[in-house]
């Protein structure tokens, strides 16, 4: 399962949760290894992730029930998305 649509809503749900700032001074690497995409939790991160975007308090409510280390993950998953967009954007 992949991460789609408005990432910036993600981010800002993310952020209002105070994920954000904690994962700017992780070492992704680090927290990259020891985590797992296949998990079923990440899984229904992505889930909520996908299926509240519209919704930011909705989208807000549903992350909080997942660990720190889910959403630590899903707010790295949001950057590399948000990467990858941009560097396909400069290719045109």
């Amino acid at each position: 399962m992949y991460l789609q649509g408005n990432l910036q809503a993600v981010f800002d749900a993310l952020y209002h949760l105070g994920v954000i700032d904690p994962v700017l001074d992780m070492d992704w690497s680090e927290a990259m290894n020891q985590f797992s995409v296949h998990s079923t939790e990440f899984n229904e991160a992505l889930t909520v992730a996908n299926t509240y975007q519209t919704d930011l308090e909705a989208l807000m409510k549903n992350l909080e029930r997942f660990d720190d280390k889910t959403l630590s993950y899903l707010a790295m998953e949001v950057a590399r998305e948000f990467a990858d967009f941009h560097s396909r954007e400069d290719l045109h």
